[in-house]
């Protein structure tokens, strides 16, 4: 993987298994079963997305199998007691479908999976054509970069630019994630803006900093003796 920012695409599932509006009931189960997935798109066309059916879709039609919801019932949960009559993909989905854009970062899809409570969403270009599918767990790889990785884009796109001091003025180590920055930094007010960049760094669990900062004139004065001093302090020849 590259440097950051990362794209949707970057991390998505390309091959996707999908129904069409007029799969059915059973047909859709199955799929799920043979598949091992919990939400498939449904797609109309030459493959554009319009709705998601998911195993939420699907229950209700065991949920009200030995009982018919009374009046209160239906009327709490309208959506839930139409879906446990239907029979068909486009009967039971949800639509319009929750997407993402195959060139949204990862942050944006995450952002829209923790709003929506979802744990997966189906990847699209700009006319809603199936590009791929995105998991919770597909945002989670930037943290297998390697610690290695993070530390040159780190002293590569961050802290040279900012700083811009020799490799040796200021050491970039990344441990489990967790960078630290170490060294002589003579502009310490730009701490926090390196700090807000480095955790913008995908994979970057955490960051810490070792530094000094520019020594005060006066108190080098202060450690440093005058020549007249030194010369008093010899007393005389």
């Amino acid at each position: 993987m590259g440097h950051t920012p990362h794209i949707v695409s970057d991390v998505m599932t390309q091959t996707v298994v999908a129904v069409g509006r007029e799969a059915r009931f059973k047909e859709i189960v199955e799929t799920m079963e043979q598949w091992k997935v919990s939400a498939l798109p449904v797609l109309e066309g030459e493959g554009r997305v319009i709705g998601v059916v998911s195993e939420a879709d699907l229950l209700p039609k065991e949920e009200f199998r030995e009982s018919d919801p009374d009046r209160l019932e239906q009327l709490r949960r309208l959506d839930d007691t139409r879906k446990a009559g239907a029979l068909t993909a486009g009967e039971l989905m949800s639509t319009p479908a929750l997407t993402v854009n195959a060139d949204a970062t990862l942050a944006q899809a995450a952002r829209t999976m923790a709003h929506e409570r979802v744990k997966r969403l189906p990847v699209v270009d700009y006319r809603g054509m199936l590009q791929g599918i995105v998991s919770r767990a597909d945002l989670l790889k930037v943290f297998l970069r390697s610690d290695e990785e993070l530390a040159e884009e780190i002293r590569t796109d961050i802290v040279r630019h900012l700083f811009a001091v020799s490799h040796e003025d200021v050491q970039v180590t990344v441990v489990d994630g967790v960078a630290t920055i170490s060294g002589h930094i003579r502009n310490t007010s730009l701490i926090p803006l390196v700090a807000r960049l480095i955790r913008a760094v995908e994979g970057v669990v955490d960051v810490t900093f070792e530094v000094t900062g520019p020594t005060r004139v006066g108190a080098r004065a202060a450690t440093a003796p005058s020549p007249d001093a030194e010369a008093d302090a010899a007393g005389p020849p």
